[in-house]
C-alpha cells in the first residue's frame, strides 16, 4: 500500500489515487486534501481493486500503466461489483486509449501532464453528478428528463443520470431540440472544446455508453434515435 494519511473530517467524500509514481501521487492527495477531501494513495492495480471493495471510496482517479495488472483490467474488475466513478490518468493520450477507457465503464479521460486545479475539478464534478437529486437545484423539465444547467446534470424519471462531461454534452444538446436530428459534427461542436481530439468514432462511443446508462435507468424503448448517415435525435 502506498501514502496513506489520516483526515480530519471523516464524513468527506474520500478520493482513492492508483499511481505508480510518487511524485504525482504526492501532487494530488495535496492538492484534493487542500480542497476538504480525504484523498488515499495506493501503488498496484490489486491493491486499488481491494480497496473499492471494502467500501467508502467515491472516485477512483486510476493510472493506466500500473505495475501489476493496467488500469484497464482493474476497471473491467472494479465494474463487476461497483459503480464508482472512475477517472482515467494516463501519458498516453491516443483516442483508441480514451475510446477504450470509456467502453470499459470510465467516466473520464486525464492526459499528463496535467493541472492538480483541472483535475480537482473534475473530481468535484463526477461528485456533484452523484449528489441526490433532491438539491433544490434549478431542474428544466423536458418531457421524461430534467437538465440542471449549472450542476452539469440531467436526470431520467427522477433517477439522476451518472454522465461523464461528453455524454452530458451529447444528451444536453439533443434536448435542447427534441426530434431534431443533429449530426456529429453538430455534436463535436456542442460537446468538445476541440473538435481536433475527436471524431465521428468518438461521438459513437459516447452515444454507445450514454444509452446503456439510460437502459439502466428504465429508458425503453431507446429514447435517441439513429439516422443513417445523418445523426442523432431524441424523441420528442
Amino acid at each position: 500500500m502506498g501514502r496513506d494519511y489520516a483526515w480530519p473530517m471523516p464524513t468527506a467524500p474520500l478520493i482513492l489515487i492508483a499511481d505508480d509514481e510518487p511524485a504525482i501521487a504526492d501532487t494530488l492527495l495535496y492538492a484534493l486534501r487542500s480542497e476538504g477531501l480525504q484523498a488515499e494513495h495506493c501503488l498496484l492495480g490489486r491493491e486499488a481493486v481491494e480497496r473499492v471493495r471494502a467500501g467508502g471510496v467515491d472516485v477512483l482517479v486510476l493510472d493506466v500503466g500500473l505495475p501489476d495488472i493496467g488500469g484497464f483490467d482493474v476497471c473491467r474488475q472494479v465494474r463487476a461489483f461497483s459503480e464508482v466513478p472512475v477517472i482515467f490518468l494516463t501519458a498516453r493520450g491516443e483516442e483508441i486509449d480514451r475510446v477504450l477507457g470509456l467502453e470499459l465503464g470510465g467516466d473520464d479521460y486525464v492526459s499528463k501532464p496535467f493541472s492538480p486545479r483541472e483535475m480537482v475539478a473534475r473530481v468535484r464534478a463526477r461528485l456533484r453528478r452523484r449528489a441526490p437529486a433532491d438539491d433544490g437545484a434549478d431542474w428544466q423539465e423536458r418531457g421524461d428528463f430534467a437538465v440542471d444547467r449549472a450542476g452539469h446534470r440531467i436526470r431520467y424519471r427522477g433517477r439522476v443520470l451518472d454522465l461523464t462531461r461528453y455524454e452530458y454534452a451529447l444528451l444536453e444538446a439533443l434536448l435542447q431540440r427534441p426530434g431534431a436530428i443533429l449530426s456529429r459534427a453538430q455534436l463535436m461542436d456542442r460537446a468538445w472544446d476541440s473538435t481536433a481530439a475527436s471524431g465521428d468514432r468518438t461521438v459513437d462511443t459516447h452515444i454507445k455508453t450514454l444509452r446503456a446508462k439510460l437502459r439502466a435507468a428504465g429508458a425503453e424503448p431507446d429514447p435517441i434515435r439513429t439516422h443513417r448517415g445523418l445523426g442523432y435525435a431524441i424523441a420528442a
